[in-house]
């Protein structure tokens, strides 16, 4: 199962919300003005959230 973080010290939230607005799975959603990780099961481990963050905050890893 894959494993979504998010460094929230460094993601700037509502003001960057990139991996949100490219994240083909829904995993990564807007609540409030904080990226949320939802239903990280259906990750489908593309890894695209983490090449378009510029403060590189989102991390996606096999648990294997």
């Amino acid at each position: 199962m894959p494993i979504v973080t998010i460094n929230y010290d460094k993601c700037k939230g509502i003001d960057c919300a990139e991996c949100v607005d490219v994240c083909p799975m829904e995993v990564l959603v807007l609540e409030g003005d904080k990226v949320e990780i939802v239903d990280p099961e259906d990750c489908s481990f593309c890894e695209v959230c983490m090449d378009v963050c510029p403060e590189e905050c989102v991390n996606v890893e096999d648990d294997d």
